[in-house]
């Protein structure tokens, strides 16, 4: 069971940040928090009352095991009850804490579910959560998480559909990745169609070291971000999540939700090529999405194969916007594609003479940085990055 009482937690800067401070002198409930901790990958300060803060010598307890050991040397510095980003405090410690200095990031860790006097202690303590365990193990997990990775803007996550066939969506959606990497944010490329030809493949990288898609496939609960990161193919400044040349064709959607939120939680953008069939694991990665971007042909056939995928992806997707391709059939232009299908208008995905010239020759989509296909892709990005910023959402 976890409870809000207050407030928000307190605001986590980027980068990797020092692990949570423990209050208790109870040893089970210790060794529990220290499980938790070390699942979260975090390593915690253990004090049975309210640390100096900060202190004038590392006398801080550093906790990896079920008893407490003093910090090593060139260790980080202790962080102190008022610089902690997190502060678990056992319901044996409440009233040793009473007095501390208010703050934000306080949560008061307790067995009893039946004890009601535990939200009156949390209350004189200033916390911001009342957890129980076990019930609260894994929402404690992901927020202890949280505080090693140093989450603060989630990435500006923008999927790619094709409304047809061959309608060129996984070539817009490299040459927006690429664009975004060359731009110096950090980039994700997922490959979210096990059944297309691989994202890897069409960037030159289908031999680069790092895992793929089925390596992930027993994911639940929390994947670590960072760990996410470094285990993925780096190819043209980019990560890319593709699919290998085996078998598997499926991750559970359990699976898929776990590592397009950790991804997420890296900031800067993600960029999901979707499949036009919209599977349970489709549907987990569109409620992720920050926009859609529907790719159309500018033929009447392929505006009313569009006008299915449309509604299929809009009852997941608030934000699905069209990118028409030409050449144009005799009475359509953009603007009338997208009056047809009742979508914003992203622009016209411009026509790049060579690049099925350069795609052969392992140079990606958008990879001229003058070509009108990374000016397309570029201006996509100020006007989606400085949307986000004004609405105070993602991107970072």
């Amino acid at each position: 069971m976890t409870g809000t009482i207050t407030h928000d937690p307190p605001p986590a800067a980027g980068g990797r940040q020092s692990g949570p401070l423990i209050v208790t002198e109870d040893p089970d409930l210790l060794d529990d928090l220290l499980r938790l901790c070390a699942a979260a990958g975090a390593t915690p300060e253990v004090h049975h009352s309210v640390p100096a803060s900060p202190p004038s010598t590392p006398s801080a307890l550093t906790a990896t095991t079920s008893s407490a050991s003093l910090s090593p040397p060139g260790s980080a510095r202790p962080a102190g009850w008022e610089a902690a980003p997190l502060v678990l405090v056992g319901d044996d410690a409440a009233r040793r804490v009473r007095g501390a200095v208010r703050r934000r990031g306080v949560v008061l860790v307790g067995r009893d579910q039946d004890d009601s006097g535990v939200w009156q202690r949390a209350v004189e303590i200033g916390a911001d959560h009342v957890l129980m365990l076990p019930d609260g193990e894994q929402w404690l997990v992901d927020r202890i998480a949280d505080v090693v990775e140093g989450v603060g803007r989630p990435a500006l996550t923008v999927g790619v559909i094709g409304g047809r066939g061959g309608a060129g969506a996984s070539t817009l959606a490299c040459a927006l990745a690429v664009t975004s990497a060359r731009e110096g944010l950090r980039s994700l490329l997922v490959d979210a169609d096990p059944m297309g030809g691989g994202l890897d493949v069409l960037l030159g990288g289908e031999t680069a070291d790092g895992l793929r898609w089925p390596a992930f496939a027993a994911s639940r609960g929390r994947v670590g971000g960072g760990a996410l990161e470094e285990s993925l193919p780096e190819l043209h400044s980019l990560r890319v999540l593709s699919w290998d040349r085996g078998d598997c064709v499926a991750v559970p959607p359990q699976a898929v939700r776990a590592v397009l939120a950790a991804a997420r939680r890296r900031g800067g953008t993600v960029v999901v090529d979707l499949p036009r069939r919209i599977d349970d694991g489709g549907a987990e990665i569109l409620a992720q999405l920050d926009v859609g971007i529907l790719v159309v042909p500018a033929d009447l056939r392929a505006v009313a194969a569009a006008g299915r995928v449309a509604a299929a992806v809009g009852m997941v997707l608030g934000d699905l916007r069209v990118a028409v391709r030409g050449p144009y059939t005799s009475g359509l232009d953009d603007r009338e594609v997208a009056r047809l299908l009742g979508l914003p208008l992203v622009g016209e995905v411009p026509v790049e003479s060579g690049l099925l010239r350069a795609t052969e020759s392992r140079r990606p989509p958008g990879t001229p940085s003058r070509g009108p296909l990374a000016r397309f892709c570029r201006g996509f990005w100020e006007r989606a990055l400085a949307d986000s910023e004004g609405r105070g959402g993602s991107a970072g």
